[in-house]
C-alpha cells in the first residue's frame, strides 16, 4: 500500500449540473475540492427531451483541465458516476447516431403495457428484481423499437460509459449502473438473457460488463492535449451509478444502517449481501440494484428535492420575491417552513404525478383536496408540506425494507446533497424515531474516488474499512428524534389507502442518482 499522497478525479453528473472534484488520498487522509462545476440543462427538441450530452462531455473537458491547473502533482486516475438508465446510440464506426433522450420524456408512456403482455410484472421482477419505473432502460428500448436510431446502431453505451468511451476510446458496461437497465439478473450478477430475448432486445448492442475497480482504459491523446494533463491518465470504472459511488460514500461504523442518498431523487433503503425478489418485495416497489464488492441496494426510489425545486422555479416564474433561488432566500423560505404547523397537510411523495416538471405547487394543492386536506396557502406552507412528506415517505420506504429484508436498522444515514437542509435532516429523524447522521454532501464523488483510490493501491480493505476512512475525515452532523411520533403514524394514515393501491398496481414510489 502507498504511503504518499494520490489525486484523483471524479466526474460527477446529476440532474441539474456535472462537477469534477478532484480528491486528494494518502492511508488516513482524504480531501476533495471541486475543480469545475457545470450546468446540466436538457432541451426539447421537436417534441422530445434531450440531455445535452455533448455541452456535458466539454463541461468534463473544461473540468480536467481546471484539475490540471490546480493540482501540483499527476493524477492517478479520473472515475465516472452519473445518473441511471439512459444511453447513447453508436453507429460503426463510434459517431453518436442521436442525443440521448431524457428519462422524464413521455416516450415510455405506454411500453410497461407492452411489456406486461410479454412477461408479466411478476415474471420480469422475479428475473432483475428491479422496481418498476416507467423509464426504466427496458422500456426505452421498447419504445424505440423500429426507430432509425435503433436500427442502425453497432453499440449502446449507458451516459457514464459513453462519457468513459469518449476519453478513453473503449467501450465497456459498467455492472452497477447495467443493473437499472432492468436487463441483469442480480443472482448471477450478468444478463438476464431469457428477459432480453422474449422482449426482443438485443444484448450484443452492449459492450462486456466492467466492474467497480477495473481498468476502463487511458485518456487519449487528443483528451490529454485539450486538457493538459499529462500521459498517462487511466480512467477507472467506479460504482458508474451514482447511487452506487454514494452508498460507498456512506460514513457508516456498524452494518446496521440505513442510508438515503438524498438530492432531485431521495434513494432509500439498505446494503445487503443478496437481493430481495419476493412478491411482496415486489409489491412494495424496492428495487434490487447491484453495488460495489457484491453488494445489493434494496432501496425505493422517492421523487425527493425535485418537489421543492420545481415548487421554487413556480414562484419565481410568478414573481414571488420571497423564494428567489439564492442561499439566503432559500434559507428564508425553510425557516418560515419550520414554523409552518406540522403534518398540516402531506401528499404521497411517491406518486407519478409529481415525476413531470412545470406547476408542481399546483399539483401539490390538488393532491392535498383530492385527500381531503387543507390546501397549502402561501409558499412556506407548501413547503412544510414537502419537507413533511418527504420525511413520511423516508420513515416509510426504510420500515418497508426492514419488514421485507429481515434486517434492523439502528442509524439512518442521509447523504448527498439534502445534508444542507437541516429541516429535513431533522424531520427525518422525528419521522423514522431513529438518530439521523448527516454528511458528506459530496458522497457520490467520495465513494468515487475511494474505488479509484483502492484500485490504484493507495488504501486497502472492504468497505467498512472505507468508511471508516470516511467517518475520520468528513463533516458529520447528528440529529436526533424529537416531538410526538404517534403524529407521524397519523399522517401516515391518511396516504395508506392511496399508497396500497400504488403498490399494488406496480405505480409505487419513483429515484440518480442521488444526484
Amino acid at each position: 500500500m502507498s504511503t504518499k499522497e494520490h489525486r484523483f478525479a471524479a466526474v460527477d453528473l446529476g440532474a441539474s449540473s456535472g462537477r469534477v472534484i478532484v480528491g486528494e488520498v494518502a492511508p488516513e487522509r482524504l480531501t476533495l475540492h471541486e475543480a469545475h462545476r457545470f450546468p446540466n440543462q436538457p432541451t426539447r427538441v421537436l417534441g422530445t427531451l434531450h440531455w445535452n450530452i455533448l455541452s456535458l462531455y466539454q463541461g468534463i473537458l473544461n473540468g480536467l483541465k481546471a484539475a490540471a491547473r490546480t493540482t501540483t502533482h499527476p493524477l492517478t486516475s479520473i472515475g465516472i458516476d452519473t445518473w441511471a438508465v439512459d444511453y447513447g446510440l453508436l453507429a460503426a464506426d463510434g459517431t453518436l447516431l442521436a442525443n440521448p433522450v431524457h428519462y422524464r420524456d413521455t416516450r415510455t408512456t405506454n411500453a410497461p403495457e407492452k411489456v406486461a403482455k410479454v412477461l408479466s410484472p411478476q415474471a420480469l421482477y422475479a428475473a432483475t428484481g428491479i422496481q418498476h419505473l416507467p423509464f426504466n432502460t427496458i422500456y426505452q428500448l421498447i419504445s424505440a423499437q423500429g426507430t432509425p436510431a435503433l436500427t442502425a446502431a453497432h453499440r449502446l453505451l449507458l451516459i457514464p460509459d459513453l462519457i468513459s468511451y469518449w476519453l478513453t476510446g473503449e467501450p465497456g458496461t459498467e455492472l452497477t449502473n447495467a443493473s437499472t437497465t432492468q436487463l441483469i439478473d442480480p443472482r448471477t450478477r450478468d444478463w438476464a438473457t431469457p428477459v432480453a430475448q422474449a422482449l426482443g432486445i438485443d444484448l450484443a448492442l452492449f459492450p462486456p460488463l466492467r466492474h467497480p475497480g477495473e481498468p476502463a482504459g487511458t485518456l487519449r491523446q487528443e483528451v490529454l492535449a485539450e486538457t493538459g494533463l499529462t500521459t498517462p491518465v487511466p480512467v477507472t470504472a467506479v460504482g458508474s451509478h451514482d447511487t452506487a459511488s454514494a452508498v460507498v460514500g456512506v460514513p457508516a461504523t456498524a452494518p446496521d444502517f440505513a442510508y438515503i442518498a438524498t438530492g432531485t431523487w431521495s434513494l432509500a433503503g439498505l446494503e445487503l449481501d443478496a437481493p430481495v425478489l419476493t412478491e411482496a418485495s415486489r409489491a412494495a416497489n424496492f428495487t434490487n440494484e447491484l453495488g460495489v464488492d457484491g453488494t445489493v441496494r434494496y432501496l425505493r426510489n422517492i421523487m425527493g428535492l425535485w418537489m421543492l425545486q420545481e415548487c421554487v422555479r413556480a414562484w419565481e416564474t410568478q414573481g414571488t420575491t420571497a423564494t428567489q433561488t439564492t442561499t439566503t432566500d432559500l434559507t428564508a423560505l425553510l425557516q418560515a417552513a419550520a414554523q409552518a404547523t406540522p403534518l398540516r397537510s402531506v401528499v404521497d411523495a411517491g406518486d407519478p404525478a409529481f415525476i413531470a416538471p412545470h406547476h408542481m405547487p399546483d399539483r401539490i394543492a390538488d393532491a392535498c383536496r383530492r385527500t381531503g386536506q387543507p390546501v397549502p396557502r402561501t409558499p412556506a406552507e407548501t413547503t412544510r408540506c414537502v419537507l413533511d412528506s418527504l420525511a413520511l415517505a423516508h420513515r416509510r420506504a426504510i420500515d418497508d425494507a426492514v419488514r421485507l429484508s429481515g434486517r434492523t436498522v439502528r442509524t439512518v444515514h442521509i447523504v448527498g446533497g439534502g445534508v444542507h437542509n437541516a429541516l429535513l435532516c431533522q424531520l427525518t429523524a422525528d419521522a423514522c424515531g431513529l438518530p439521523v447522521i448527516a454528511g458528506p454532501a459530496e458522497a457520490a464523488a467520495l465513494g468515487n474516488v475511494l474505488v479509484q483510490a483502492r484500485a490504484a493501491g493507495v488504501i486497502s480493505g472492504g468497505l467498512s474499512e472505507l468508511r471508516a476512512l470516511l467517518h475520520s475525515t468528513q463533516p458529520l452532523r447528528q440529529y436526533e428524534p424529537t416531538g410526538d411520533h404517534s403524529a407521524w403514524d397519523r399522517a401516515a394514515a391518511r396516504l395508506g389507502d392511496a399508497q396500497v393501491t400504488r403498490a399494488a398496481t406496480g405505480l409505487g414510489d419513483e429515484e440518480e442518482p442521488c444526484a
